[in-house]
């Protein structure tokens, strides 16, 4: 039980603040509930292809070996599963509506593998390991789906600049995850304040792209300026 509370917490706390941003216009559970199961289930495969890209790689030494692990078996591997899963999921869907929503499914797949990754490194290292990706890696995990979802969303709505904008729903996740894998495979100490610096970046990119568009939503009703039209007038004026 305490191996499933330390594992889904943090994604619980980040999907529930992913939903509390989408103010304008909810999503129907049933979508939802399918982006985190298809997250989960993303794994299988995922697996497969790093363990066999892992094989492929093992002749490199040093600093190429943490950058064939960060950038191609990872951060590539597992970002382009998640964006095969959105597209097959939401881009033809009449759900998909409005930019934000790109933003929702997107962190919402990267919640599910999360999740399930989580819990295998619990498993295996302990609660500790818990604990630090839950302040790190989970969010990570997220940031790279607001990223992706926030490209992806720009895409279905520009139609002139579709191409250009998937792929950078798809290559800057994978950029981003390499980066953050690979400062932490190269395991050089002083580079922990870089690492750092990163994860700020992270968190500070995430949050300005969430707000960019859910504030620009087209279900957005402006009442502040529905108030100053019809309200009542103030009697000095």
């Amino acid at each position: 039980m305490d191996i499933l509370f330390i594992s889904f917490a943090p994604v619980a706390v980040i999907a529930g603040y992913i939903l509390f941003r989408d103010k304008y216009e909810k999503e129907p559970f049933r979508l939802l509930f399918l982006a985190l199961l298809a997250g989960a289930l993303i794994v299988i495969p995922i697996l497969a292809v790093e363990s066999f890209l892992s094989r492929l790689g093992e002749s490199l030494e040093g600093l190429l070996s943490a950058a064939w692990s960060a950038f191609v078996v990872a951060g590539f591997t597992e970002e382009l599963f998640k964006f095969l899963a959105l597209y097959l999921l939401i881009w033809k869907s009449p759900e998909f509506n409005e930019k934000y929503d790109g933003i929702v499914y997107g962190t919402f797949i990267s919640l599910g593998f999360a999740s399930v990754e989580n819990v295998l490194y619990v498993m295996q290292d302990g609660y500790a390991t818990g604990f630090l990706r839950a302040l790190t890696a989970v969010p990570a995990h997220a940031i790279f789906g607001i990223t992706m979802g926030f490209y992806f969303g720009m895409a279905r709505f520009y139609p002139q600049q579709q191409r250009n904008l998937k792929l950078i729903a798809l290559s800057l996740p994978i950029l981003l995850h390499g980066i953050y894998d690979f400062i932490l495979m190269t395991e050089i100490e002083w580079l922990w304040i870089v690492f750092l610096g990163f994860v700020v970046y992270l968190y500070i990119s995430g949050f300005r792209r969430m707000k960019n568009l859910s504030d620009r939503s087209i279900f957005r009703t402006d009442f502040d300026l529905l108030n100053k039209s019809f309200g009542p007038k103030d009697e000095n004026s």
